[in-house]
């Protein structure tokens, strides 16, 4: 039997939702060590936030059956940072991969990167053909 239409075969890479960039990564590290505790982004909508990553301590910010998890995010801690968006957000963007990125400036709202001199910005891309068939085959949660 072949394989389901977008699953990755042998010459396909498994496609992700989220990334980030290897400064944004350097950022995380910094906030991990300082915080001493796990990292998580949840991706805003809000008028005052515009569509800024907020970056959290895991179980400062409580996720619901209203948000989305869009991936985890490997950036050399000792787990991983996940990332969520509310799910109407994730309407807007399921059709986009999203880069989390790092910039000087002040971080938006509760983000902990702010007093560092740098926020959290999201750079996107819209999924190719390909892409787009296999995040149908295997949808967020």
């Amino acid at each position: 039997m072949g394989e389901p239409a977008g699953a990755p075969g042998p010459d396909r890479q498994l496609v992700e939702r989220v990334a980030l960039t290897p400064q944004a990564a350097e950022l995380l590290r910094g906030l991990r060590a300082s915080h001493d505790k796990p990292l998580m982004f949840h991706q805003s909508g809000g008028c005052c936030d515009g569509s800024a990553p907020m970056c959290f301590t895991q179980g400062t910010f409580l996720t619901g059956h209203q948000d989305v998890h869009l991936g985890d995010l490997e950036y050399g801690a000792p787990e991983v940072a996940p990332v969520w968006i509310s799910r109407e957000q994730f309407a807007y963007w399921s059709h986009t991969h999203i880069t989390i990125d790092v910039v000087p400036g002040r971080g938006a709202g509760f983000s902990i990167e702010g007093p560092t001199g740098n926020r959290f910005i999201i750079r996107s891309r819209v999924f190719t053909d390909d892409e787009a068939a296999q995040m149908e085959s295997e949808p967020a949660r």
